[in-house]
Order: structure tokens, then C-alpha cells, then sequence
């Protein structure tokens, strides 16, 4: 018997099987939003250009989704939560919204997010602040807050983006599954007030799914993998399969513990738990990283990223935030002002010493198929008015330092997927991430769904139940 948190392949099924119809399935998710949107404030833009075809036999024939906020969809609002864009509606569909219509989706309506995208919250002027459904007084992560309309049943796939985390954090901090995709598998274009052409000189933001389980990961993947606009007559996606097809095949690396970078407790415990189960199954595990600087990564990684996000700043803005940053001396601030200060030539021997990186992680991945690590620094926290210094293990951290550990993943362009892993003490769930090779997402996918056949997988938010 289906509901409104079933998996997608088990609604999918059942649809297939007539055993309910796509309107009924639509009703189920609209009452569910009616009844429970209000705690939330998740789904901030309803869809009223619905499907008529709803009995289609494509991929995802009457399945209902959302998408982020940012994401474009013809005729629908894209304000990246800001005043300026408030009432900039879209005049076309981006890649993701046009392939998923076209695979027989039916579009519920768009997400939450932070202005700009800019923050592991969504709380804006626009759309206001939502809430995580495993307490509504902390925050469901972000940019992609999609993850609390995943975790509560409001939907039964979202398509998120992630640059410093937004798809993997949000995951982590609801309790579903979420995949950060190889950086060219899927469309990166399609995304706020832009042109809608694919730009190749803007690196390391991508978009993909999030679920509640990981095989709905590789379902939603599938479904938009491929070539931008432009390049789809040249080439085709051909992904390797997975890896192993057991468990105990896989060689797994933890990613050593980085003293500057504390995690909360409860994380470290249960990736740990993890990691004595997977001995005890017979995975090979150790600790192990590519002969690598993670700081030095770390702020190449911030200064690509100040980079991109400086480019509408003007001259004079730009040397008031570079004056502000010299009276502070952190990794974080080494990074945006080596960002900040940069000229073009700077830009491609930054993308040089990158692809040395990613050399480094294929040679790396010859030896081992997958790395574990937090997704996060933190379990989901209260919501902040705005973005500062929290508390981890007891000290205090720049909030900004949240991007590490997914950055790990993000700087060499890898595929990540974020799953849920237990609960900590205060029942708030735990989740971390497995990394892997460039263009074998499917080992991820694999990877995730085994770890939930051995030792369970997602669970729902108990109010949402």
C-alpha cells in the first residue's frame, strides 16, 4: 500500500499497475501540501499549469516533484529570494524542468531558498523562513530546502543545486537522500534570472536530485543526465556501472579527521559505527586521503568560488570588501581575497593547478572506490537571523566554514551523495556523504543502497509520519 512517503519507484510502480491513478496520486500530494505546507513554508510557489496527459508512459509517468526556487520553469516566479528578481517571472524552462515534463513529471511547484543561494537556511524576504520537520525550530538546511518537503512527504522527488553543499547539507539535516552529480553529467544551466545558454567558464555548481531512497536517487538522475544545450548532438552520457555488487567488495576511505575543521560529536560517532559495521561486513576501510593540503584545497576553493559570486560587484565595491578582509586572518579570508584580487590570468592557473588535483584523485580512486565524510559540521541547528559564528564541539567556528567538507567533493568536480546514516540523541538525523570517481556516480548509488538494505535507510520525521 503506497503513500505519501513511499519511495518514487514505489509510487511509480503502483502507478504502472493501476493500482492508483496519477490525478489520485496528485490529490494525495495536494491535500498532503494543504495540511502540512503552513508548518513548513517549504513549497513557496504552487504550480497551476498542471499536465494534461497525466497517464503518460514516459519514465516518470504522472510522478509529482518539485523543484528549487532558482530553478527556471516558463512562466513561474525566479527570484532567488531577493527583492530585486520579486517579480521576475521566467520565459522559459532551464534543462532540468524541460527534461522532467518531458519524462511525464508532474510539477507540484517550486522550493525554498536563501537570497542568493547563499546560505544552509531559507529564510528571505520574498517567501519568509522555512522549517526543518524534525523540530520547526531549527533550520532544514539549505540553499536547497527542498530536502524538508522530501523528509515530510510533500513531494516525491526535488531538484536542488549545490555549489558549497546546497543539495548534500539539506539532505544530511532532513534525513533523505541527496546527490551531487559528476560536474558535467547533468545540465548545469537554467538557473535564475540568466541567460538561459550554459556559460563554461562558471565551474564546480551543478544540479541534481534528492529523494527518500537511493535508488529514487538514481531514478531522478537518469532522467536528466546528458549533454547542455549545444553540446547534445556531439556526445552522449555513458556512465561505467557500479563498481561492485556487494557490499563487502567495497574499499572504503574515511577522510582523516582535520583539526581546524571540528565536527559535531554525534557525526563523528556515527560515521565510526559505520565504519565497524562495514569491517564486520568485509569491506576493506581505512583512513585515507590523495596526497593532498586540504587547507591549500580549501582556499583555492574559496577563491574560485569569490570569483563568481564577485562578478557584479564594482571596482570600488570590490576594494571595500578586500579592505574589510585585511583586518581578519583565517583560511576563509585568505580565500576570498585571493578571489577578490585576482585578474583573468590569475583565473586560468587557478583552473590549472585544479585539474592537478583531479589527476590526483584518479590515481587515488585506482585504489579505493568510495571516501566517507561528514556532510556537514553540524546536526540541524536553530534558525539564526543571520549567518555567524556558531558553536561546535565547544568552540567557536566561522559559520563560513561549513563549506569544507563539502567542498571536498565540489573543488575537483566528484560526485557525492549524502544519505542518512542514525539519529542523535536529541532525534535529529544524522547523515554523511560517500565520494567517488568522476563520471561513477553509479558506484555511489550502489554504495547508498546497500548501506540502507543492511542497516535502513530513510525515516520519516515522526510529526510527519
Amino acid at each position: 500500500m503506497i503513500d505519501a512517503l513511499s519511495t518514487a519507484k514505489e509510487l511509480l510502480a503502483a502507478l504502472a499497475a493501476k493500482q492508483v491513478s496519477a490525478r489520485e496520486l496528485l490529490a494525495l500530494y495536494d491535500a498532503r501540501i494543504d495540511a502540512h505546507n503552513p508548518q513548513l513554508n517549504v513549497i513557496v510557489e504552487r504550480n497551476p499549469e498542471r499536465a494534461d496527459a497525466l497517464e503518460d508512459r514516459a519514465p516518470l509517468r504522472g510522478l509529482p516533484i518539485t523543484l528549487k526556487e532558482s530553478i527556471n520553469v516558463r512562466g513561474m516566479r525566479t527570484t532567488m529570494g531577493t527583492k530585486q528578481w520579486e517579480h521576475n517571472r521566467s520565459e522559459y524552462d532551464g534543462a532540468i524542468a524541460e527534461r522532467t515534463r518531458a519524462a511525464g513529471a508532474v510539477l507540484l511547484g517550486k522550493t525554498n531558498v536563501p537570497p542568493m543561494l547563499a546560505d544552509w537556511q531559507a529564510n528571505n524576504p520574498i517567501y519568509g523562513r522555512t522549517n526543518n520537520p524534525w523540530d520547526l525550530t531549527r533550520s532544514p538546511g539549505g540553499s536547497t530546502a527542498g530536502a524538508a518537503a522530501v523528509a515530510a512527504g510533500l513531494t516525491a522527488l526535488e531538484y536542488g543545486s549545490d555549489l558549497a553543499g546546497s543539495i548534500r547539507v539539506p539532505a544530511a539535516l532532513c534525513g533523505v537522500y541527496g546527490h551531487r552529480p559528476s560536474e558535467t553529467a547533468l545540465p548545469r544551466s537554467g538557473q535564475g534570472p540568466l541567460p538561459p545558454l550554459p556559460n563554461a567558464s562558471r565551474i564546480m555548481g551543478v544540479q541534481g536530485p534528492l529523494a527518500r531512497s537511493a535508488e529514487d536517487l538514481e531514478l531522478a538522475f537518469d532522467v536528466v543526465a546528458g549533454a547542455e544545450i549545444g553540446e547534445d548532438v556531439g556526445w552522449r552520457l555513458e556512465l561505467p556501472p557500479p563498481r561492485h555488487p556487494r557490499l563487502a567488495d567495497f574499499r572504503v576511505a574515511v577522510l582523516p579527521a582535520v583539526d581546524w575543521a571540528p565536527v559535531d560529536p554525534a557525526i563523528l560517532a556515527a560515521q565510526e559505527r559505520l565504519v565497524e559495521r562495514l569491517r564486520a561486513h568485509g569491506c576493506r576501510v581505512a583512513e585515507a586521503q590523495p596526497a593532498l593540503e586540504l587547507r591549500q584545497t580549501y582556499e583555492l576553493y574559496l577563491a574560485l568560488m569569490a570569483i563568481m559570486t564577485s562578478l557584479a560587484l564594482t571596482a570600488e565595491q570590490r576594494e571595500a570588501r578586500l579592505a574589510q578582509l585585511r583586518e581578519r586572518d583565517d583560511v576563509l579570508v585568505a580565500g576570498e581575497r585571493r578571489g577578490l584580487a585576482s585578474h583573468a590570468g590569475d583565473y586560468i592557473k587557478m583552473f590549472a593547478v585544479r585539474e592537478h588535483l583531479r589527476a590526483a584523485w584518479r590515481s587515488f580512486f585506482r585504489e579505493w572506490d568510495v571516501v566517507l565524510a561528514p556532510a556537514f559540521m553540524m546536526l540541524a541547528f536553530p534558525h539564526l537571523e543571520s549567518p555567524r559564528d556558531v558553536q561546535v564541539v565547544g568552540k567557536t567556528v566561522p559559520y563560513g566554514l561549513g563549506s569544507f567538507y563539502p567542498h571536498v567533493a565540489t573543488l575537483p568536480g566528484l560526485p557525492a551523495t549524502a544519505f542518512p546514516v542514525e539519529l542523535s540523541r536529541e532525534g535529529l538525523p544524522i547523515g554523511l556523504q560517500a565520494i567517488g570517481p568522476y563520471l561513477e556516480d553509479r558506484t555511489l548509488f550502489r554504495f547508498a543502497a546497500l548501506l540502507a538494505r543492511e542497516w535502513g535507510g530513510f525515516v520519516a520525521p515522526p510529526s510527519f509520519a
